[in-house]
């Protein structure tokens, strides 16, 4: 398992602090920080560490554990860092990635509007909270300093985020008392209300693909179709219809853009040319589906099949069933799968997100191959799993069902954050 944000930041000082025996010892500043011998009980000569006082560590030494956090994935413990106190908060930047970045964008023509959409990009992130339950989770953004060089708050307010449960006052919760795992990015685009949006995707351009010098492509899903932003020419352009069905879901994957439909129809769409491209799945279902990318590695489709009989979810949701497949990108063509090996698979209004359970302990609730719908109604939830046997004897073990086992609590939903507790269910 990964090392924790606190371990990792205890680390990191700890590396510095070995650094200092190798310092002159002139330096008041140092010398503050040095062993200083203690009196023993027994008389004998031992000496004894006191507590550091880590805002005498001199600014060069500074700069170097700045060096070692500038990774993101560090982001959290840059956070720890600067609530260390005033001068480790003016050496250490506000980490970039956890600010909301926007772009604005022209308007678009077709619709005769004046309005500036905003894209935004929003880090997403899940808080597995220690110190309250081992199975108490936060997914979702964040909220921030707001003011111009992020130090509005004092230094200890760095390390809380606020939470808001409903019937309840909004609390602070520290992070250093959390689990933190990065969840990527959801793009989103504001100021747009005559458009009728629906979606969006975004792609930056790399030097392989032609692109580079910060150049991107953004992809707007609207009721009237697709529209195309490229940053090299500063305006829109509408996409051809390429489906008779309203679009559901975009996702990217790899340098392209994937499109499924209402009537399952899955296009590609590469950002350079134009070019769509057909990747329906061979063995269709009447289904409502979704992309889950994991990283670079792989992309997920996920079907949830309709029933002969909708109505029947009303009363028994037992009864739904889900299909997964990965992308087999050299053959073009969709792959079934009964393994999704140690990863986890969120589906839900914050995005379609995809995480390892080997982040989390054992007994916490969350293992591998699973599948969790956060968007699913009712306030108790339950993770899909393979070969789930059931009390209907017409039930295929060939399909995703949920699993009883854990029983997941939604504590609060208003998108994109959702506050989830994972309860262990007695046995009948």
């Amino acid at each position: 398992m990964a090392e924790s944000a606190t371990e990792k930041m205890k680390k990191s000082l700890l590396e510095c602090s070995l650094l200092l025996e190798n310092q002159p010892h002139s330096s008041d500043c140092v010398s503050k920080l040095q062993p200083s011998p203690s009196p023993s009980p027994s008389g004998t000569k031992e000496n004894t560490l006191s507590m550091p006082d880590w805002s005498y560590l001199p600014k060069d030494l500074l700069h170097i554990i700045s060096k070692k956090l500038e990774d993101e994935e560090d982001c959290f413990n840059v956070i720890h860092a600067r609530s260390v106190c005033h001068t480790w908060r003016s050496t250490f930047a506000f980490p970039s990635c956890l600010l909301r970045q926007s772009y604005s964008f022209p308007p678009i023509v077709d619709y005769q509007s004046n309005e500036f959409p905003t894209l935004e990009k929003i880090p997403l992130f899940l808080f597995r909270v220690r110190a309250v339950s081992p199975s108490l989770y936060y997914m979702g953004v964040l909220c921030q300093d707001e003011s111009e060089d992020h130090t509005e708050l004092p230094s200890p307010i760095q390390c809380l985020v606020k939470v808001k449960i409903p019937g309840s006052y909004p609390t602070l919760m520290k992070t250093l008392d959390c689990q933190i795992l990065s969840m990527g990015h959801k793009y989103r685009m504001i100021d747009c209300i005559s458009i009728d949006y629906r979606g969006m995707a975004f792609l930056a351009l790399n030097k392989e693909g032609g692109g580079g010098g910060g150049e991107f492509v953004a992809l707007l899903n609207c009721t009237r179709g697709f529209f195309v932003f490229r940053s090299a020419e500063m305006r829109w352009m509408r996409l051809q219809q390429i489906s008779v069905a309203t679009c559901y879901e975009v996702a990217t994957f790899r340098g392209r853009f994937y499109a499924v439909f209402l009537n399952g129809d899955i296009f590609v769409i590469d950002p350079h040319s134009l070019e769509v491209t057909p990747l329906r799945h061979s063995q269709p279902l009447i289904s409502f589906n979704h992309l889950v990318p994991s990283g670079n590695d792989e992309l997920f489709l996920l079907e949830k099949i309709i029933p002969v009989f909708p109505d029947i979810l009303r009363t028994d949701r037992g009864r739904l069933t889900c299909r997964v497949s990965r992308l087999n990108k050299e053959a073009g063509e969709w792959v079934v799968v009964s393994d999704l090996g140690d990863r986890v698979l969120f589906i839900g209004e914050q995005g379609n997100l995809c995480c390892s359970a080997k982040e989390f302990p054992d007994g916490c609730g969350v293992s591998g191959n699973s599948i969790l719908f956060t968007n699913s109604p009712g306030n108790v939830i339950y993770f899909y799993k393979y070969g789930v046997h059931t009390e209907y004897a017409e039930g295929d073990l060939n399909f995703w069902r949920y699993s009883r086992e854990y029983g997941v609590r939604v504590l609060y939903k208003s998108p994109p954050l959702v506050a989830l507790q994972i309860e262990r269910n007695s046995p009948v």
